[in-house]
């Protein structure tokens, strides 16, 4: 009976979770009522990117920050934090729209505070998720990830309905619409600790004593275990206390174990002699949970010794653990920040601006649409983004498990279709004059953009390893935030230079195509860039993945 409630408090937890996400992804409507805030502010091209790229900034520059805080202090804390900074940001944007005033610098702070709020908010859902479904991660952080992507056509889709052509009503639906689905999801979103059960393969000699049963902890309950204590009733399920592992003797079979290896085994041995707890092991989901044992130390290394011959059937991501400075110094790292910089850089150009793409076409196509017409037409483009964004990170997931899995090649071909995608998009844009037909751009690039990001967590994980994957993460987002900034930057130079100003202020571009064309020139030789750079990644990796084989059947 009471596993069938908490049961149920997980399945209305996952809802929480995909419901907060919904809230989160709002940065990427950003097109659908930039163009009526900067014409009703009378803001350049340029001053309103670099609104939106504030937006961005909160987003990907504080990955680690948040990664670490979510670590260490729980879920809830940043959902509540989140809520806050999502209402907080997208209020005073409604304030500026209606007294048509504001200043610019003081709008990136607020437009900061909204990508600050969904980056706490979706990275509590996602942890929430995992640590609820430890045997269904896949499928349970599917929705979150999912509902992310969505949460641009889903605000769009409300706004076109509810408040067609009201860019005010707009932003009031955002500023109420974010904070009272993040708040109210705080309520249910709760970690419930699991139980599990491990026993060791039979048939290893020495180990005979070791196949009884041991109901081990999860990781959020481990902790006070491991410090002797008991754990506080209010401690926080989901946070992440400092771990202390047992260091292995001189001499012993694990000295031989691969470096990335050694955490696992040393998590996977008994605890010492000196009166240490010995009612919990130490180790992750991914290791196999020695039995406690008092003897001498041959059974550690048997232990060892079993849990290495274990570890060569799991995937890569589980042998390696590069993080920190040793990230730093890696030129799988360096390669990957590239490509990943240069594509999110292409994908956010047209996210941010492909409301001034409709605008410039559509007034040059026909002089007698009115500002309702317009209005619709990005909101539009905006649910074909994210909805191209959607089906992206569906089919790159899907894909790059079959590449692996059945053709054995490198999930990393997944960044090269994400390549030829984002370069037929940009194809598109610099030569489609009729705005009926714009929708091949906006769906392009949200396929590219949905590619990339589906794909690129479970390369990070393979090439430098699953326990660092959230801090490897947050890194790598860094890299959209440098080519965020120099796209849009430049798009918005671009098309100020074709801008005409009126005599009461009024600012538009009469010059239809040619007013962001050469922008996507220069995004065109980007995206060629970027298959060379993925190419030489992947060629890479492969020289590298034939080394690590060849000393390892030298070593057996």
């Amino acid at each position: 009976m009471r596993d069938r409630q908490i049961h149920r408090a997980r399945v209305v937890s996952s809802v929480a979770a995909t419901l907060i996400s919904l809230a989160c992804g709002t940065n990427y409507v950003y097109s659908a009522w930039a163009p009526q805030f900067a014409d009703k502010l009378h803001l350049t091209t340029t001053e309103i990117n670099w609104i939106g790229l504030a937006g961005n900034m909160g987003m990907y520059s504080m990955g680690v920050p948040v990664g670490l805080f979510v670590d260490n202090r729980g879920p809830r804390p940043a959902v509540i934090a989140g809520s806050l900074c999502l209402g907080l940001g997208y209020f005073p944007f409604r304030h500026a729209y209606d007294s048509a005033s504001g200043s610019v610098p003081i709008l990136c702070i607020f437009a900061y505070l909204t990508g600050l709020g969904g980056c706490m908010a979706f990275s509590a859902a996602v942890k929430t998720s995992a640590l609820n479904w430890p045997h269904h991660r896949g499928t349970a952080t599917a929705f979150p990830l999912a509902a992310f992507g969505l949460s641009a056509f889903f605000f769009s889709l409300f706004g076109g309905v509810l408040f067609p052509g009201d860019t005010s009503a707009f932003l009031t639906l955002l500023a109420v619409g974010t904070f009272c689905m993040t708040f109210v999801g705080f309520f249910f979103l709760k970690v419930y600790p699991h139980a599990s059960y491990h026993s060791l393969p039979t048939g290893a000699p020495g180990l005979a004593d070791s196949q009884r049963l041991h109901r081990t902890l999860s990781e959020e309950d481990k902790a006070p275990r491991r410090s002797g204590g008991r754990r506080s009733p209010d401690a926080e399920p989901g946070t992440s206390p400092n771990t202390t592992y047992t260091t292995p003797q001189p001499g012993s079979s694990q000295d031989a174990a691969p470096a990335a290896d050694r955490i696992d085994v040393e998590a996977a041995l008994p605890y010492p002699s000196d009166g240490t707890p010995q009612d919990v092991e130490v180790a992750d989901e991914t290791s196999s949970l020695m039995s406690k044992s008092s003897s001498s130390s041959s059974s550690s290394s048997m232990a060892a010794d079993v849990y290495i011959q274990n570890s060569v059937d799991k995937d890569r991501s589980h042998r390696v653990d590069i993080r920190g400075w040793r990230l730093l110094s890696n030129v799988d790292f360096w390669q990957l920040f590239c490509i990943m910089g240069i594509l999110a850089g292409i994908g956010l150009m047209t996210i941010n601006n492909i409301g001034h793409d409709v605008n410039a076409l559509w007034k040059y196509y026909d002089h007698m649409v009115d500002e309702a017409f317009l209005v619709h037409r990005q909101q539009m483009h905006v649910s074909i983004l994210s909805i191209g964004s959607f089906c992206g990170r569906l089919l790159s997931g899907v894909g790059s498990d079959f590449l692996v899995k059945s053709l054995h090649a490198n999930r990393a071909w997944c960044l090269v279709i994400a390549c030829v995608v984002f370069c037929i998009a940009q194809l598109s844009a610099i030569t489609i004059t009729n705005p009926h037909l714009l929708g091949l751009v906006s769906s392009l690039s949200g396929l590219g953009y949905g590619f990339l990001f589906g794909v690129f967590p479970s390369i990070v994980a393979e090439s430098f390893g699953i326990r660092g994957l959230s801090q490897n993460w947050g890194f790598m987002t860094l890299s959209p935030v440098i080519s965020g900034n120099i796209f849009n930057l430049l798009y918005g130079a671009i098309f100020d230079g074709h801008t005409v100003v009126g005599p009461d202020g009024d600012r538009s571009c009469p010059d239809g195509l040619d007013c962001y064309r050469n922008a996507y020139l220069v995004t065109l030789a980007a995206c060629g860039l970027g298959i060379v750079v993925t190419l030489s990644t992947i060629r890479h990796q492969y020289r590298q993945r034939l080394v690590e084989e060849g000393k390892g059947a030298a070593e057996d």
